[in-house]
């Protein structure tokens, strides 16, 4: 079989899943709705919006989802509400396909339920079959793929979603696997739109083509089989200069744990690129235990991987989308604050003359090519934070908080959610109960969730 058939294969089948893969998919679930409540109205949402034509419009009617209260085609629905989910950088890492898996995801899975009328537990078994697809697909090509300047999210993550999408709408072995062949010739977006609006966009057109692709498998349309693994097709054009491929017979889930389990997701702790995350851990968790203030600080020299150097391209950011791709900005704020929020990514913020002062402290470097290339897992970031009076310490992050092995607690994962509904404008009443319906997610089994509307934004004096 190909690769695509083995993916398929395995998904046509699954049919029940453990405790722990259930909880870990509902909290991205949750994550993920937080972040497009925050997102609607970012610029870059606002711009897919009007270039849908889609403000004011009422469909309505069988297959169609909605988006901010609007009854709109499953394909829209998902371009828009995948935009929103990525337009923050707020949304989860999967390190098991190096994507925003749940970018892609949720919003394609939601827009396919409400089209096709599934349930939210048919959602969350469709969510983890599409993270484990992400998870083999990228097995293949990755880190070569991504280190080679595509940004997985909209490649791997199409092609995952692909699946999940086909598998929710009932699709058998062949067609889901007809699904991710036509998914691979949607796919694309190069890593050098990072800190522009084109890159939440990546997420969004990736939740589209992957809801398009389970359409037009649906209607029988199919490509080459082994798409996947041809030389002239993902992994022969896509794949970098050290793809790994897919060993033959591929060992697949059925072999052992998913990766929901093994790898799990990283939630963000802070609203910015996730290359950022180990290093703001390290100076707030310095700061708190040593005591020092930013006007202490000399420097703050950081060693990172050369795909997440590529990623903090902007060391003097000019607005917040940079802002969310700088290293130093990051680091200013650490600096200066216990907590980094959604407000910290403003124009307002960044233009403030006492975090701009601090942006030259930072300093970013890059791990030897040979070292990267050795490595037999993901490399630590080493950062290096030295003070005024000669002092000195080193902090070797291995994983950021809300990873799967640092996860966040109940209570930081509402607060999270708070802030994006805060920032989404939605009531504190209509927040509360959103999440509460959102944590029994996995238990409507019967629900359809064809008329699921998110919370209007607050009327404003």
């Amino acid at each position: 079989m190909t690769v695509a058939e083995q993916i398929a294969a395995w998904a046509v089948g699954a049919a029940s899943f453990s405790p722990l893969a259930v909880a870990r998919a509902r909290a991205a679930i949750t994550d993920t709705f937080g972040c497009i409540i925050a997102g609607r109205d970012d610029p870059a949402t606002r711009a897919v919006a009007q270039a849908c034509a889609m403000t004011g419009q009422q469909t309505g009617g069988p297959g169609c989802a909605t988006v901010s209260g609007q009854r709109v085609g499953a394909g829209i629905a998902a371009l828009v509400n995948g935009t929103a989910a990525h337009a923050l950088d707020f949304d989860d890492n999967f390190h098991g396909a190096t994507t925003h898996a749940s970018a892609v995801l949720v919003p394609a899975l939601l827009a396919a339920a409400q089209a096709h009328g599934r349930s939210g537990a048919e959602v969350v078994a469709a969510y983890i079959i599409g993270l484990e697809a992400q998870a083999w697909v990228g097995r293949g090509v990755n880190p070569s793929h991504y280190t080679a300047g595509w940004h997985s999210t909209s490649t791997v993550g199409c092609i995952g979603a692909a699946a999940a999408v086909a598998r929710l709408i009932g699709l058998d072995q062949p067609s889901i696997a007809a699904a991710m062949t036509i998914a691979v010739s949607l796919c694309g977006g190069p890593k050098g739109q990072f800190g522009t609006p084109v890159k939440p966009l990546h997420a969004g057109l990736a939740a589209r083509n992957a809801v398009e692709a389970a359409s037009l498998a649906a209607a029988g349309m199919a490509g080459r089989a082994d798409i996947l693994e041809a030389p002239d097709g993902f992994l022969g054009l896509c794949g970098g200069a050290h793809p790994r491929g897919w060993p033959v017979p591929e060992g697949g889930p059925e072999d052992g744990a998913l990766a929901i389990e093994t790898i799990g997701l990283t939630a963000k702790r802070h609203p910015c690129c996730g290359a950022t995350h180990r290093a703001i851990d390290a100076v707030l968790d310095l700061r708190r235990h040593h005591g020092f203030a930013a006007e202490d600080v000399a420097a703050i020299r950081v060693q990172v991987t050369q795909a997440h150097a590529n990623n903090l391209s902007y060391a003097r950011p000019v607005n917040e989308m940079q802002a969310r791709f700088s290293m130093p900005y990051a680091l200013a704020l650490a600096l200066r604050q216990d907590t980094l929020r959604l407000t910290d990514f403003t124009q307002t913020a960044v233009d403030r003359a006492e975090l701009r002062a601090l942006l030259p402290l930072t300093e970013l470097s890059v791990y030897d090519p040979a070292e990267e290339r050795s490595a037999s897992g993901r490399l630590p970031h080493r950062i290096t934070l030295v003070l005024n009076n000669g002092g000195h310490f080193l902090d070797i992050r291995q994983t950021a908080r809300g990873d799967a092995s640092l996860p966040f607690s109940d209570v930081e994962r509402w607060r999270k959610f708070a802030d994006c509904a805060d920032f989404g404008g939605v009531l504190p009443g209509q927040a509360e109960a959103l999440f509460a319906w959102l944590e029994a997610f996995a238990n409507h089994d019967r629900q359809s969730m064809a008329d699921f509307a998110f919370p209007g934004r607050a009327a404003t004096a």
